[in-house]
């Protein structure tokens, strides 16, 4: 009966621990996002600021290789891209244009501080 009594107080408190971050509200905006700026492979960026020109060939493996993929907007601000549940096609796109500026139209979404764009198109600037 003791073990019993420990499984159920165990799992009482998992419910407890997991209930409020069920409780949080996605942070989805309810209109669209038009950002310009640059596509980066987020691994080098964070890793050691590599963007631009002289890093497009890098950036580009990268991003095939799965490799998360970021804009860095004019304004300085970071996005993490996403791509669309229903349709990747304009993502798939965005991650051919490597170390390029672009203009990207989408969904701005956030979560803990991060900052993201479902991207719904792309094009080149």
């Amino acid at each position: 009966m003791k073990v019993r009594s420990i499984l159920v107080a165990a799992a009482i408190a998992a419910t407890a621990a997991v209930l409020p971050a069920m409780a949080q509200h996605d942070h989805h905006e309810a209109k669209g996002v038009t950002v310009q700026g640059e596509i980066l492979d987020l691994a080098c960026y964070v890793g050691h600021e590599a963007k631009g020109p002289k890093h497009a060939s890098c950036a580009a493996m990268c991003l095939k290789a799965g490799q998360p993929m970021g804009l860095l907007a004019k304004d300085g601000t970071v996005y993490l891209l996403l791509g669309d549940h229903d349709d990747t096609s304009a993502f798939n796109t965005a991650k051919e244009m490597a170390a390029k500026n672009v203009e990207i139209a989408g969904e701005p979404v956030s979560r803990d501080g991060i900052k993201g764009i479902i991207v719904k198109s792309v094009k080149p600037l």
